[in-house]
């Protein structure tokens, strides 16, 4: 073979090695990513959770004849609870001007009076907003004079809390899904790229190169892919989250940097723990090979 086909074979070879190298990048990143998206739904779980549940509150309907100071009191005692996460009372002129809005006519000039009455919308911390705690709550507030009735819709309250259970179940479900998906992938993809080098592993065995030196490259390799990747995966992520923070405020933020750097260390260690132990049974099962073996 002359020296120019040489170098023609052997600069084929490093271009299909940096390819298969490129590939792996890219599919452990978009695995990785994938895997970053559902961490970022289970570790902001809680949060999501906790929103819905203290934007359901009740409407507490005070007494017709009460004075508004009283009004302003009770609204004063109900802010100190430590059930209560905020309170906005709303006078019988609010509720007219509001019930007027949505209903689209002027019913007081109907009617010739304002029949709707005074009252306190509350919101709850989320740890209060289930059915039992809400019974609770109703029936202290049931002591105060001032209150004539405490509406809730119970309905809506079970139904939330039975979703958001149902949703949770559903969710490690398919985290512990795209768990096993994702080591297939990354094993398959690490493999691939030692299944290229498979021939040189066989001349460094048959050279005598203990297994452990054979393999050490091999690790190095798959754990620079890991890291590369997790980052790329991470890039990804953040303008990912970086769109949502604009849309949820309330729910996701940079400034969470326990959760974030909580879901960006995860995915590091995944993608190098995932690549280490792909590349550690692939370049056994080389190793383990006879030479003619290779050619299958």
């Amino acid at each position: 073979m002359s020296l120019n086909s040489k170098e023609k074979t052997s600069k084929h070879i490093k271009q299909r090695l940096r390819s298969s190298q490129l590939t792996a990048v890219i599919s452990i990143s978009l695995v990785l990513f994938l895997l970053g998206l559902v961490g970022t739904m289970i570790l902001f779980a809680g949060k999501i959770s906790n929103y819905v549940k203290e934007n359901i509150g009740f409407s507490i309907i005070l007494n017709e004849n009460i004075k508004e100071i009283d009004s302003f009191r009770l609204q004063k005692d109900l802010d100190a609870s430590i059930f209560i996460k905020s309170t906005d009372y709303i006078t019988r002129e609010r509720a007219a001007e509001e019930f007027q809005e949505a209903l689209g006519e002027n019913f007081v000039d109907f009617l010739g009076y304002n029949p709707l009455l005074a009252s306190i919308e509350v919101k709850l911390y989320a740890d209060y907003a289930n059915p039992d705690s809400l019974v609770m709550i109703k029936s202290r507030l049931a002591e105060y004079d001032q209150i004539k009735e405490v509406y809730y819709q119970e309905n809506l309250v079970d139904l939330l809390n039975n979703n958001i259970q149902r949703i949770s179940v559903y969710l490690m479900i398919f985290s512990a899904l795209l768990m096993l998906v994702s080591i297939v992938l990354i094993n398959n993809t690490v493999r691939l790229t030692i299944y290229a080098r498979r021939f040189l592993i066989n001349t460094m065995k048959l050279v005598g190169a203990t297994h452990s030196f054979i393999r050490r490259p091999f690790l190095l390799q798959s754990m620079g892919q890991g890291i590369l990747g997790s980052l790329v995966a991470i890039v990804l992520l953040s303008f990912v989250l970086k769109a949502l923070e604009s849309e949820f405020t309330a729910i996701i933020s940079f400034k969470d940097y326990e959760l974030i750097g909580v879901l960006f260390a995860g995915i590091i260690l995944l993608g190098i723990l995932l690549s280490l132990l792909a590349a550690y049974f692939a370049s056994t099962k080389y190793l383990r090979m006879k030479t003619d073996q290779l050619f299958n």
